[in-house]
């Protein structure tokens, strides 16, 4: 954990989060920073075979910010949590660079099996608050998740989930600069029933002119 590691956790707040004023305030009111810092010292002792002590440190950073990340997890550089209560990163997870994840998301397994059994995820992803990622699964490269969804299928390159099950709703993301509109992300499920409801009153139509 050198010091340009952690000067890109900083920086990459202050590019994220505009309610970010100052460094002061980023190093002691951060707790997705703080969380972060702890992961990656505890994720250092685990280099060196040490298995009690990452777990300790872990669990007193869960503790203290309400976000627990597996010492082994894998995470790339500047992640930033936002806000960050409940959130649940598991042990075999793999996150690449310039991800954005926010409150309560969960990194999660779907059973005991060994091996690699929680998610991969691909660089510049922002994953919505509340949304599950759950299994040995791989979400792509500037992927947009919509805050509650529930993804346990892969998902390609810039595209947008949203729904229960995650489905993708849009692909060829073309706005690239970290904003996540959940406002604007579009309901499949709403979507497939306009189109049955029109499909509906072209029949009834068909129907009235014989």
């Amino acid at each position: 954990m050198g010091l340009q590691t952690l000067k890109d956790d900083i920086d990459v707040i202050f590019e994220k989060d505009p309610a970010a004023n100052s460094i002061l305030e980023i190093v002691l009111c951060y707790p997705g920073l703080h969380a972060l810092w702890a992961y990656r010292l505890a994720h250092k002792l685990t280099k060196w075979n040490w298995v009690l002590i990452p777990r300790c440190i872990s669990n007193i950073a869960r503790f203290l910010t309400g976000i627990e990340i597996h010492p082994k997890a894998d995470i790339g550089k500047r992640l930033f949590i936002d806000h960050g209560a409940g959130v649940v990163i598991g042990e075999t997870t793999k996150i690449g660079d310039d991800v954005l994840i926010y409150q309560q998301v969960t990194l999660g397994g779907t059973g005991k099996e060994k091996g690699k059994r929680h998610p991969t995820i691909g660089n510049n992803t922002i994953i919505g608050a509340g949304a599950k990622v759950l299994g040995a699964i791989t979400i792509g490269e500037n992927v947009r998740i919509g805050a509650g969804s529930v993804v346990i299928e892969d998902v390609p390159d810039h595209s947008t989930v949203t729904g229960i099950p995650g489905r993708v709703v849009q692909q060829k993301f073309v706005n690239n600069d970290g904003i996540l509109m959940h406002n604007r992300i579009p309901d499949p499920i709403k979507c497939e029933l306009n189109r049955l409801k029109y499909e509906v009153q072209d029949l009834k139509e068909k129907i009235n002119q014989e």
